[in-house]
């Protein structure tokens, strides 16, 4: 393979935060190694989740012509609406399903086309398993970069192992008010943190599916580090029903940016200009976090009574069921309390969407409530801002838990408040002012959290630089790589 080039095949799920760190990795592959090129075929979302941030990604992508990385859009398939016999996850995953045949084409011509390289293997999202079944009609092998972090993975298989092996009720499980012992974590994990996924037969189905077909893959490409989950990602290693793991990250956008909304973000910037250092907290909820009015004006309250200053990404809930993309406000006073933009004005500011690394890496940013998504914690970590959790969605719970109780590296206000646009039963619970004002005051007084999140700073920084532990575990998937086709 000295003077070949063997082209790998990556396949996102369609989501802005999946499809944002895939590139990332694929960035990291062809800037590592010459001998690499990648396909990314991307899925669009169904048109009721507008995927016009992920096209204008995308084409900002294509314009700056990315070395060895080329992208093809794969044609737009429509979701179909949950049935009486189908939830919402199993119409997700037969849409998934539906792009198989454009791949399987794709990469037939890819193959056939002289002087293309040879097709190394599939990189494939956690959502995406049923490509699995493409690669292997080619004979190559699959690998999993899995978005999230080592603790969840070992989750999934240990929650599938349960269900599969000792024929436990995990719906039960999930609905019980107790602790269980998790191989990837030290501390008991209350039952309460199971992501709402696990609540249901049809979705802890999607679930346990994944978890089997993930254990037929080559390896797992994990975005996390040692440094951060020693114990978990020791834990994934030591157990030989799973496949190697890979933990290579933090794997981040720092650019941020997905096109456009310039002025918002400048303005935003002069304002944090003018404040002291570390002495601003920015809530921002992902871009499918919302809330409903109740819970929007106790934010409110409660961040009008702390006195600190903030800036706050407010969005609206979808219009429809149909969509889970978060929207713009077009008037901020139709949501908020009466009177509160004019009485916080100079100490606070209610933006709309924002590139959060901009903001995160802001001088004047000292804490951070988050829903938890992983990539938003891994930057939080990146930038030494400490979290306040509020977990909403996914395996967010979860998250939220390993960052506080199991490694003390975030405060709370919630562990176990769920908002699930998949999961109706999810209807979350109002948090009062006085408990978030609470959270957010630890955030911003908690020294010792202040001085661990700046202790793992420094580690997530050097452990992808050459000689770190994510530099290392990349070089030897690299080498598993290469071993494979030559």
């Amino acid at each position: 393979m000295a003077n070949m080039v063997a082209t790998l095949v990556f396949i996102p799920a369609p989501g802005l935060g999946h499809i944002m760190s895939t590139i990332e990795i694929a960035k990291l592959f062809v800037n590592r190694d010459q001998r690499f090129s990648i396909t990314v075929l991307v899925i669009k979302p169904p048109s009721s989740d507008s995927g016009s941030t992920i096209t204008t990604y995308i084409e900002s992508l294509a314009k700056n012509n990315t070395d060895r990385i080329s992208f093809v859009e794969l044609p737009q398939q429509e979701i179909a609406p949950p049935s009486d016999s189908k939830g919402p996850l199993a119409s997700f995953n037969e849409f998934i399903k539906s792009h198989c045949k454009y791949v399987k084409n794709i990469v037939a011509d890819m193959i056939s086309q002289t002087g293309s390289g040879q097709v190394a293997g599939f990189v494939i999202d956690m959502f995406c398993t049923c490509m699995i079944d493409v690669a292997n009609e080619f004979d190559v092998p699959t690998y999993v970069f899995f978005t999230s972090n080592a603790a969840f993975l070992g989750f999934k298989f240990f929650i599938q192992t349960l269900n599969d092996e000792q024929n436990q009720d995990v719906v039960e499980l999930s609905h019980s008010d107790t602790e269980i012992t998790v191989p990837t974590l030290v501390k008991p994990m209350p039952t309460k943190v199971f992501p709402t996924v696990f609540q249901t037969r049809e979705t802890v189905e999607f679930v346990l599916s994944a978890a089997r077909r993930m254990r037929e893959v080559k390896a797992i490409i994990v975005n996390s580090f040692l440094e951060v989950e020693t114990h978990a990602i020791e834990s994934l290693s030591a157990d030989n029903t799973i496949p190697p793991v890979y933990p290579v990250g933090p794997i981040l956008n720092l650019e941020g940016g997905t096109g456009g909304r310039k002025p918002l973000e400048d303005d935003v910037i002069k304002w944090l200009d003018n404040q002291p250092p570390s002495s601003v907290v920015f809530l921002c909820f992902g871009s499918m976090g919302s809330f409903d009015e109740v819970q929007v004006k106790e934010i409110a309250r409660a961040l009008e009574q702390s006195g600190v200053r903030f800036v706050w990404s407010l969005r609206k809930p979808p219009p429809d069921k149909t969509s889970r993309v978060t929207i713009e406000y077009e008037d901020f006073r139709v949501v908020l309390p009466e009177g509160f933009l004019e009485r916080t004005v100079g100490i606070g500011k209610v933006i709309g969407w924002a590139t959060q690394v901009a903001v995160l890496g802001h001088r004047a940013v000292g804490g951070f409530v988050s829903h938890c998504g992983w990539n938003s914690l891994l930057e939080s970590l990146w930038f030494s801002v400490p979290v306040a959790t509020w977990p909403m969605y996914a395996e967010q719970q979860i998250n939220a838990f390993e960052m506080v109780v199991e490694l003390g590296l975030s405060v709370e206000i919630k562990l176990d408040y769920k908002r699930d646009s998949f999961i109706p039963m999810a209807e979350s619970v109002v948090v009062p002012a006085e408990e978030i004002e609470t959270g957010i005051g630890r955030l911003m007084e908690d020294d010792l959290v202040r001085a661990k999140v700046k202790k793992m700073s420094e580690k997530s920084r050097s452990t992808v630089l050459e000689g770190g532990s994510s530099y290392a575990y990349f070089g030897s998937l690299i080498q598993d790589l290469i071993t494979n086709i030559s």
